[in-house]
């Protein structure tokens, strides 16, 4: 999974996430890099009413436009992606679910 092309976390961070829908679903809070390759592969969106909440989603699919980063899924299944502490570091258990949550194939994998 790679980041929108030529992008890195300092330039992903801050901008608005787009659904699939066109509808805003939040801001990028952090970028996560994979362990082996260090390439940018899922983001954390800040969401929720306040704000309050954070929430992992690949950035398989997603491209940048302007101030925005338009992802390939639907706000609703953002917000009811399995809850995992944004603490620096998925453990591959965790990411497994989330793939599963977004019906990602995970690299390496047919």
């Amino acid at each position: 999974m790679n980041a929108p092309q030529g992008e890195t976390q300092q330039n992903l961070t801050g901008l608005n996430v787009i659904d699939v829908q066109g509808a805003k679903v939040g801001t990028v809070q952090q970028v996560y890099r994979d362990d082996a390759t260090n390439v940018p592969e899922w983001i954390t969106v800040r969401t929720g009413l306040f704000g309050m909440k954070e929430t992992f989603v690949p950035l398989a699919g997603a491209r940048r436009a302007g101030g925005e980063l338009h992802v390939p899924y639907a706000k609703d299944a953002i917000k009811n992606a399995p809850r995992i502490d944004a603490n620096g570091h998925l453990d591959p258990s965790q990411e497994l679910e989330l793939y599963r949550h977004y019906g990602v194939t995970r690299p390496g994998e047919q």
